[in-house]
């Protein structure tokens, strides 16, 4: 099984795009001054489409490895490649205590400053685009359990494993 691993923190601030309206009706996107967050763990399985996500009030090692758990419990009886990058909370005593009691989970790292590499990256693009840009939601909560939902309830197809030679990535696990 490959899978893509990213964060992303979201904000009641709404982030805005553009959007048709008629000709003198300017949407009004409402600002929120305040910088509470939710932040999402977010994994592509690349074969499938499909994320598993968890939502943390912080990104450190400790939610790192609650995540990589939901992960392992998604995928009980498979081996997993694990592509991520080097975000400090990817690493520390919580992870290296889950790796070495999960030995069929292996990770391979992006390289320095290429997001654009990894495909969740572009999940997160995608969701933003459909909920929280130029959102009207007054409550945290309820924007936060709205993106989940379309993490959750989507697929997104990813070009990734064609790309870049998913045989030979697929003939290194068999």
């Amino acid at each position: 099984m490959i899978l893509a691993e990213d964060e992303a923190s979201l904000y009641l601030q709404a982030t805005t795009q553009q959007v048709w309206a008629p000709r003198g009706l300017t949407p009004v996107v409402r600002a929120d001054p305040s910088r509470r967050k939710t932040n999402f763990f977010g994994t592509l399985n690349l074969h499938t489409g499909d994320v598993i996500t968890t939502c943390e009030p912080v990104m450190d090692a400790e939610a790192s490895a609650r995540h990589l758990q939901a992960v392992l419990d998604a995928f009980p009886d498979r081996r997993i490649l694990l592509l991520w990058d080097r975000a400090p909370w990817h690493r520390g005593p919580a992870l290296r205590e889950l790796l070495a009691a999960n030995p069929r989970l292996e990770f391979m790292l992006f390289p320095v400053a290429a997001p654009d590499l990894n495909p969740q990256e572009h999940v997160w693009k995608a969701v933003r685009r459909t909920v929280s840009h130029n959102h009207t939601f007054s409550r945290l909560d309820t924007l936060a359990e709205r993106f989940a939902t379309q993490l959750t309830s989507s697929t997104f197809e990813s070009s990734f494993l064609h790309r870049y030679g998913y045989n030979s990535l697929y003939s290194m696990f068999n």
